[in-house]
């Protein structure tokens, strides 16, 4: 395991960032999309070109989480959590990186506090955190599948 945090170089078309998405999709892998109205409701669904433009979303599985978020019209910047290695199409950031593996739950699906859309069925999912080696702090809590 080799811990990687990192930046996309430049802002993303959406064609650019949908086969980013798919180079890092593995099975299983989820996606969670935002919309200013409302979230996705099939986490398993894989977005395509129909699905923007969108406000931010990410896309987690048991190696990586990918986040972007729309910073013009249509282009995205992109956030990468990784335990895979380094990546050349992204700035590192960070020095030295320690992961931890945790549980997570989801909210109930009539849970008030969140927008409607998620998923009524119970996702295996996990958190990982990303720990800065030199000062033990957690900086980024990524989603991963399971144990």
């Amino acid at each position: 395991m080799n811990p990687f945090i990192g930046v996309s170089k430049k802002l993303l078309s959406v064609c650019e960032l949908l086969e980013l998405i798919a180079k890092f999709t593995t099975e299983p892998s989820y996606y969670f999309l935002r919309w200013t109205h409302e979230v996705s409701k099939h986490w398993e669904i894989a977005p395509s070109e129909n699905n923007f433009p969108m406000i931010e979303g990410q896309m987690f599985n048991r190696e990586c989480e990918l986040r972007w978020k729309q910073k013009r019209k249509d282009s995205y910047e992109v956030l990468l959590l990784s335990i895979a290695g380094e990546y050349p199409d992204f700035l590192k950031v960070g020095e030295e990186w320690q992961t931890q593996d945790r549980d997570a739950y989801l909210y109930s699906s009539t849970e008030t506090r969140f927008p409607k859309g998620f998923p009524s069925k119970r996702l295996d999912i996990g958190q990982r955190y990303f720990i800065d080696k030199k000062t033990a702090t957690v900086h980024f809590v990524a989603l991963t599948v399971g144990k």
